[in-house]
């Protein structure tokens, strides 16, 4: 079960996200392998999901209903539930003149 602020850790890349929301029954995945608290040795990735992750860039999926906050780079890319997640757009703030 994700709870905003579990960090996740990568079991194919040096890859960790810190959950910022997410549903009770998600299952977020890093080049093809499921992301846990505590991950004790590396494995192989899918080479069809390592699209790679960047620090500091938040990840969504399409109905935003999971948000990850990637903070440690690493080379699989980040899947909700079989979904390929995206990166957030950010928010223009207004110009102060």
């Amino acid at each position: 079960m994700l709870k905003p602020g579990s960090r996740l850790k990568s079991a194919v890349c040096d890859a960790e996200v810190m959950v910022i929301k997410a549903g009770a029954n998600d299952e977020v995945t890093c080049g093809g392998a499921v992301m846990a608290t505590d991950v004790p040795e590396k494995g192989a990735g899918d080479e069809a999901q390592m699209h790679g992750c960047l620090i500091g860039k938040r990840y969504i999926n399409q109905e935003e209903t999971i948000e990850l906050l990637c903070v440690k780079s690493g080379d699989g890319s980040l899947y909700c539930n079989g979904e390929e997640l995206m990166t957030k757009d950010t928010k223009k703030l207004p110009s102060s003149d």
